[in-house]
């Protein structure tokens, strides 16, 4: 087994997958707390189909990029690269924004869903909230296995192995744990996938280098190969989990060193408090 691969796959499933478990947790612990907790089949029921819609879009993507053929192969994987590293930039920055409100809003979904609508609203919130961690997971790993190539498995196996470990996670939360510090947990795991998404960016750039679409900064950059080569060793293991390679173009450096740059900083910058939204006075269950 690749142990970057495997690592990188771990990180992504672990931060993407807490995202969905902590939304399921809230709202379930929210219809228990008001009394509505045999509404919660709903729920399952919803984030069921989002994940099985999920698995088809990884499936599918998967699947398409293995029958195409050379070059049309390299520019679907590096546009599929492109697309993973831009939707976990916009998740990272939405998580950021709406991390010190989303259990306010989510409670204020489940209170219109039991006092304004059919009871079917439970079960589309729940769809829509991990939905969008779904496909985004979907999209990501895809990415990650085609940089991968022969340690594909090994990044599937992590991402497993994560969402295991954020299934776990949100049952702790839905029982009252609060032994994690989610805000710490994201911070760090965020910062880790920003260097994960710049280096399937890195390689896209490679990509698009290989078939002639990019022409400009194609010489290499700098070799160190005979220092860390990306073949073995700890080498072989940054080129698994972050895209490192010991001798880049210089278009491809210059992508990744500014990606990181700016979106770390971006990241790590303090975060202003979003007012939480006012919440229903009752939640009286609605006829479904």
């Amino acid at each position: 087994m690749d142990v970057g691969a495997f690592t990188s796959g771990l990180l992504t499933g672990l931060r993407e997958g807490v995202e969905a478990a902590l939304i399921v947790a809230i709202i379930l612990a929210y219809l228990v707390k008001t009394g509505n907790g045999r509404y919660a089949s709903r729920i399952w029921l919803g984030a069921g189909a989002a994940i099985v819609l999920s698995l088809a879009v990884g499936v599918g993507l998967f699947a398409t990029v293995g029958g195409l053929e050379p070059p049309y192969e390299q520019i679907f994987e590096g546009i599929t690269m492109l697309v993973a590293a831009g939707v976990v930039t916009w998740m990272l920055f939405w998580m950021r924004r709406q991390a010190a409100s989303v259990k306010g809003e989510l409670q204020s979904a489940v209170d219109r869903a039991l006092t304004e609508g059919s009871l079917w609203a439970l079960t589309f919130l729940a769809f829509t909230a991990v939905i969008r961690e779904g496909i985004e997971t979907a999209l990501f790993l895809v990415g990650q296995v085609n940089s991968a190539d022969e340690a594909a498995s090994s990044v599937l196996i992590g991402a497993l192995v994560g969402l295991a470990i954020a299934i776990g996670i949100g049952y702790l939360f839905y029982q009252g744990s609060r032994r994690i510090n989610l805000a710490t947990f994201f911070r760090w795991t965020g910062v880790g996938l920003i260097f994960i998404a710049a280096g399937l960016l890195s390689h896209a750039v490679h990509e698009f280098i290989e078939v002639g679409i990019i022409t400009v900064g194609t010489q290499t950059a700098f070799d160190i190969s005979a220092v860390l080569p990306h073949e073995e060793g700890i080498g072989q293991f940054l080129r698994a989990l972050f895209g490192y390679t010991s001798a880049p173009e210089v278009i491809t450096f210059v992508v990744w060193l500014t990606y990181v740059v700016v979106v770390l900083a971006l990241f790590l910058r303090p975060v202003r408090r979003v007012p939480a939204p006012a919440k229903a006075a009752t939640s009286q269950p609605a006829q479904p």
